[in-house]
């Protein structure tokens, strides 16, 4: 019988309340999340079928070995830190009724406040760098230049679509945590 997987599963940027759910779940059906590696592929190891809570944190740069502790402190186990984002499970029979890393709606609201800064701006700072290139290909009449202004506005457009699909999903957490 099989005791390791590997899935992939892509997840984007504030897609973490999904993927904190996608690992309990799989979790419950008797697969324990080791790590993630590469774009989305999600390492499991068989494990009896339990309820274990997963959560993500986006900590500040240069958190240390406190911070850990700090989780492992409350009885989160550490699993690994991956493209900024740090996971952590426990499970639900050794909490006392719901618990969440986050405990109030301003540290939630500072966890998307990083997440945008971080995440985000660089993408928008490569997103006004390619938008003059384009523009600039597109007014040289050579079959050459066309091809790369049409591949450099498709990158204009795919990146339009993800600021206002990002933008729009953590416009939806705001509101929800500032009620």
């Amino acid at each position: 019988m099989w005791n390791q997987k590997t899935e992939f599963h892509l997840f984007t940027i504030p897609q973490w309340k999904q993927e904190e759910a996608y690992l309990r779940q799989q979790h419950q059906a008797g697969w324990k999340f080791t790590r993630v590696t590469g774009l989305g592929l999600y390492h499991f190891v068989s494990c009896p079928p339990e309820d274990v809570v997963y959560q993500l944190d986006y900590p500040l740069e240069n958190q240390g070995a406190e911070y850990l502790q700090i989780f492992s402190d409350c009885g989160w186990e550490y699993i690994q830190t991956f493209w900024g984002y740090s996971y952590f499970r426990k499970p639900v029979s050794a909490m006392n009724g719901p618990e969440e890393i986050f405990g109030d709606d301003e540290s939630r609201l500072d966890l998307i406040r990083r997440v945008t800064k971080r995440r985000l701006l660089p993408l928008f700072i490569l997103f006004l760098c390619i938008l003059p290139q384009a523009w600039l290909q597109s007014q040289f009449p050579y079959p050459a230049n066309y091809v790369l202004a049409l591949i450099l506005w498709a990158q204009v457009a795919v990146y339009l679509v993800l600021f206002a699909w990002c933008g729009y999903s953590f416009w939806q957490y705001w509101r929800n945590y500032r009620r």
